[in-house]
């Protein structure tokens, strides 16, 4: 076991879960609420893609007794702070973010807004209303440039190719200052491609299937030569409660302040990537092959040796058995 994996989610425990009508964070929740935690979600529901989706997770959640929703906006500081006073959260995982790497090149202010007034707003609240742990959403995408492979959270990340991944850096910096000045713990994940049933509509294998099943084509950048440590939802939601009931020690600076990375440690080239969902689906897709993007990176590839050590982080789905799970799912939701 790890030197960090000491303590289990006590029944009764407050969470305060953003971005709780999003992919992991509806999922994240309903493990909290099945574990016997007391959830409070907060969202706003924006368009960023289909609200219907976000909806359908929420009736779910509100099916628990334990869970309570509240719709607000990272950038109401007032909203929030009242979430804080009211529920008195003991732990707060915070995945609500403008996501999208792409969607930031038109929409910068949005990443601004949510990402790092609404993060800053979120950080405020935990060193106010002293939180025991916050557990905030980062990114593989900090990584941008760089070539070394597997990608360490110890390597140099100043080389960031979308706004998107300068918004998460900046809030690993942040949470390391408050961590510092305020003595709060906290640990950013650096999460690399999640996919999985109930994902988001915006996200390749997702929008690829809707293309697939409407007889569209599907834009393959750089003829599908790029690589993507793809991480299964399940998978990563095990290893995240482990993680929120375990403040990180403090480092050599006596700062409690940790990031690790969450992927599966084994990058699969995007073509084949497509091939494995056209086989789950029973179909061929249409293909449009175009240049690489200039806000994409060639490779993803998660180092997560500290995860292992800290955590016995151990994936076990592969892509042919979570992409046959994710199909499973789409068929049914959508009755086709």
């Amino acid at each position: 076991m790890g030197l960090n994996n000491k303590h289990a989610l006590q029944s009764g425990t407050i969470v305060l879960v953003t971005g709780v009508a999003g992919f992991i964070g509806f999922h994240a929740s309903q493990a909290l609420l099945e574990r016997g935690c007391i959830v409070i979600g907060y969202d706003n529901c924006n368009e960023y893609y289909d609200v219907s989706l976000k909806n359908d997770r929420l009736k779910i959640l509100s099916a628990y007794p334990d869970f309570t929703f509240i719709k607000g906006d990272l950038a109401d500081k007032e909203a929030l702070d009242d979430v804080f006073a009211t529920y008195a959260p003991a732990i707060v995982l915070h995945l609500g973010a403008q996501a999208g790497v792409r969607y930031s090149i038109d929409n910068p202010y949005m990443y601004m807004q949510s990402n790092l007034v609404g993060f800053l707003n979120i950080l405020e609240a935990c060193r106010n209303f002293k939180i025991e742990h916050l557990v905030y959403a980062s990114s593989s995408s900090v990584y941008g440039m760089n070539e070394k492979v597997p990608f360490s959270t110890s390597d140099n990340v100043d080389s960031p190719v979308s706004l998107y991944a300068t918004t998460k850096k900046s809030n690993e910096l942040m949470a390391h200052c408050y961590s510092h000045l305020y003595g709060f713990p906290s640990t950013g994940l650096r999460f690399f491609t999640v996919y999985g049933p109930w994902g988001r509509p915006d996200m390749a294998y997702f929008s690829f299937t809707n293309s697939i099943m409407k007889g569209e084509p599907i834009k393959i950048f750089n003829n599908g030569d790029m690589w993507r440590d793809f991480t299964y939802i399940d998978d990563v939601i095990e290893k995240v409660l482990n993680i929120l009931p375990n403040p990180p020690i403090p480092n050599e600076h006596g700062d409690r302040y940790k990031v690790y990375n969450i992927g599966n440690n084994k990058p699969e080239q995007i073509m084949d990537y497509f091939l494995t969902l056209e086989k789950a689906l029973g179909m061929t897709a249409k293909k449009e092959f175009l240049p690489m993007q200039p806000v994409d990176v060639y490779q993803t590839y998660a180092d997560v040796d500290d995860l292992m050590r800290d955590f016995d982080f151990n994936p076990s789905t592969p892509i042919e058995v979570g992409l046959k799970k994710f199909v499973n799912w789409y068929r049914d939701y959508y009755e086709i």
